[in-house]
């Protein structure tokens, strides 16, 4: 299978403020917060711009300086914002605490009444949106955030579809949010939202845990919390997803084993649905799953995000295509970008060429 870029993404982006350093909010409270821009539609937009693709960003956000600076930024970058809709309202807002050894990072979400959660399908124009692009990345999160917002999500999908173009889908589930239905539980309504927007994607990703939160497929000796993960089990997880949403050419998972908030190893695996075949990346000199191991890590925010980027970029290209060597080029991009403050990953395609030579002992280049 092949994309046709540019890709474009579409959900909600956030003011992300964050306490200096791994300071908590209470300590950091009053003073200075550090602001920076994210959500996890944009965060994959931005990295695959910056490691030389064409992307598209589509939201609905209010007409402010805020906005305008977020703009202007992904802009700079080489993302396509012309198709962003605005409308009175508020950008939402996120507070990130980033952990520290056995302390884990932390967010604190002030996004109710933004203008993408007051945004209904009867609001958007699909046609306008989608043109010129090839490819429609969603996730789990923006669905989570209101009814409007998931008919919304859900009803582009549908347009794509129609269009015949490709759509990726980042399972994403956040447990703080699916509470616009006071009738159902968020799991639930999780699974029952996602269920449909699921079914028009071709390529299904999650981490270690969205599949089992969202649909109850688990790898049964994985121990998440204990930051023990079976890989064959994912191989089990994606035959699962894969019989389930037939339609699904891949179904890419990440594997995060956190031993603490600054030591996490970190790899992936992409199943082929039509070759019933499983790739993992990185692999050691004999051919096994052997992940990067990231210590000291920077920010974490935004890394699977950064998978779904390097992921899509090489599927859509010629070199990286194959997916034995997608699986290798979105681990590796995602490994560097835990060593980059804020959502986006600001690595180039040679950085991430790079990793995957075997460049990783981080030397200066003179």
């Amino acid at each position: 299978m092949k994309i046709r870029q540019p890709i474009a993404g579409f959900g909600e982006v956030m003011l992300r403020l964050s306490p200096p350093g791994k300071t908590r909010l209470t300590q950091g409270l009053p003073g200075p917060l550090s602001a920076t821009f994210g959500g996890g539609e944009a965060n994959v937009c931005a990295s695959v711009a910056l490691l030389g693709g064409a992307s598209c960003y589509l939201t609905a956000l209010p007409e402010n300086p805020v906005s305008a600076a977020f703009v202007n930024q992904l802009r700079g970058i080489g993302v396509d914002t012309a198709r962003i809709r605005f409308a009175p309202g508020r950008m939402g807002v996120y507070y990130a605490e980033h952990g520290a050894a056995q302390r884990g990072s932390n967010v604190v979400y002030d996004r109710e009444n933004s203008v993408i959660a007051l945004s209904g399908p009867e609001d958007y124009d699909f046609d306008a949106m989608l043109s010129g692009s090839g490819h429609l990345h969603i996730t789990g999160i923006t669905p989570a955030l209101s009814e409007k917002a998931y008919l919304a999500t859900l009803a582009l999908a549908r347009a794509a579809k129609e269009k015949q173009m490709t759509v990726s889908c980042d399972l994403n589930f956040r447990k703080k949010l699916w509470r616009w239905d006071k009738t159902v539980a968020p799991a639930a309504l999780a699974a029952r939202c996602m269920e449909q927007i699921v079914r028009f994607a071709d390529i299904i990703i999650g981490n270690e845990e969205d599949a089992g939160d969202v649909f109850g497929i688990r790898s049964s000796n994985s121990r998440i919390e204990e930051g023990k993960i079976d890989i064959q089990g994912y191989v089990q997880v994606a035959e699962q997803l894969s019989a389930r949403f037939s339609q699904a050419s891949f179904v890419a998972i990440t594997l995060r084993e956190s031993f603490s908030a600054d030591h996490n190893n970190w790899g992936g695996m992409l199943y082929d649905c039509a070759a019933k075949k499983a790739f993992f990346a990185p692999l050691d000199a004999s051919g096994n799953y052997a992940p990067y191991q990231i210590k000291n890590i920077v920010d974490r925010f935004g890394g699977g995000d950064s998978f779904c980027a390097g992921l899509l970029f090489a599927l859509s290209g010629e070199k990286f295509s194959r997916p034995e060597e997608a699986i290798r080029f979105a681990a590796a991009a995602s490994c560097l970008k835990h060593s980059i403050r804020g959502d986006y990953n600001y690595s180039s395609c040679d950085d991430v060429v790079s990793l995957m030579n075997g460049s990783g002992s981080g030397r200066v280049k003179r």
